[in-house]
């Protein structure tokens, strides 16, 4: 106990006159050492580090989880080292209510059978923001708190020791220096200036290798931001992935709404699904006026496309790459393979959304959202 009580009076006189040691350099009144240009450099570099990975952090968190009581309560299981409760996400809160209502209102109505389809769409939404959501934790938003709460701990618990070694060193200079100046006017020799050279070599030693130590960790921020790097392009990878899936989900449903809603109309209005001849031109190339005129109907029979790809005349024929996999909904329609590359080009009067696609002796109409046109 008594070891203890004299520990606790060093320390607390340590402590003391390094505070006073601080409080007269922030006055002016004594001279502190100053760090290598090196060292500051990289100490102002983590410094910087440190403060933007916070705030990319924070704003992050608030991108994927608006709701600051989610945020806490992922705080705190965190914390906890718990697993976090699977949450639904608002897309397929919103689609069981959607599906929900169908049942209500009949799933053989227009209205229920249209609530089934987007409510089934906003169910596939949420599952791939769900997925987004937990790739973005794994790759993104944990390598950062690591750093924070590791990697920044450390560094911060070297700086502050070092900082102590520097009050010390600079402490054992001005006892030094007021123990030559007592010696002086004493004209003898001072024990009492070799106790005071003796403990200025042992901070000075002690100093040098603290702030080696410390160099040493600041360095290590150079891979800290390469890692963060992978990080930030596996961030951004996800997100193209979600957003490309929510694109094809959504492009999916717009179909099927269209189909829908012609099913509704058909009854009313034919012209759409009316079949009608299609010109040789269209078929083999341009043939004079007389073969045309010539040839009889039980010679070639004629060939029937919807009437928006019978239009006349082709305009801008050029290639196309197919971006991804798409599977033909009715006969007008041609099936895709992701990357290969098609003839596409468009007729007066036709759907802006839609191209006329060639592959070989196949043709058919091809959502324009699922092509790259090529120069």
């Amino acid at each position: 106990m008594d070891f203890n009580v004299k520990k606790l009076a060093s320390d607390a006189g340590v402590f003391f006159t390094r505070a006073v040691q601080f409080t007269e350099e922030k006055l002016g009144q004594a001279e502190k050492t100053e760090l290598d240009p090196h060292l500051e450099n990289l100490i102002s570099r983590a410094d910087c580090t440190k403060n933007w990975t916070e705030k990319i952090l924070k704003q992050t968190e608030i991108l994927l989880q608006p709701n600051p009581s989610a945020r806490i309560e992922e705080f705190i299981y965190d914390k906890l080292d718990k697993k976090l409760p699977s949450r639904t996400t608002n897309a397929e809160l919103l689609g069981q209510y959607m599906l929900d209502a169908a049942k209500e209102f009949g799933a053989e109505t227009p209205y229920g059978s249209t609530l089934i389809t987007v409510g089934e769409y906003q169910r596939r939404l949420g599952g791939a923001e769900r997925e987004f959501l937990q790739t973005s934790a794994a790759t993104f938003l944990s390598p950062l708190r690591n750093f924070l709460e590791g990697d920044w701990r450390t560094i911060s618990k070297e700086r502050r020791l070092l900082e102590n070694r520097r009050l010390d060193l600079d402490i054992c200079k001005a006892r030094l220096k007021k123990a030559k100046q007592a010696e002086a006017k004493a004209a003898l020799l001072s024990e009492e200036v070799d106790k005071a050279e003796h403990e200025l070599r042992v901070a000075q030693t002690e100093f040098d290798r603290q702030a080696e130590v410390t160099r040493l960790l600041l360095e290590g921020i150079g891979s800290t931001h390469l890692n963060h790097l992978r990080c930030l392009q596996d961030f951004a990878e996800a997100q193209a992935t979600y957003y490309a899936q929510c694109h094809h989900y959504m492009q999916d449903l717009q179909r099927e709404l269209n189909r829908c809603a012609n099913a509704v109309t058909a009854p009313h209005t034919s012209a759409s699904v009316c079949p009608v001849p299609v010109p040789s031109a269209v078929l083999s190339g341009p043939t004079s006026s007389g073969a045309a005129a010539g040839s009889s109907s039980s010679s070639q029979t004629p060939v029937t496309l919807p009437v928006e790809q019978a239009q006349l005349p082709v305009t801008g024929a050029r290639k196309a790459r197919v971006l991804y996999d798409y599977d033909a909904h009715d006969t007008s329609e041609l099936s895709l393979l992701a990357d290969e590359l098609i003839t596409v080009y468009t007729v007066p009067g036709m759907d802006p959304d839609w191209l006329i696609g060639e592959r070989g002796n196949e043709k058919g109409k091809v959502p324009v959202t699922y092509l790259e046109l090529l120069s």
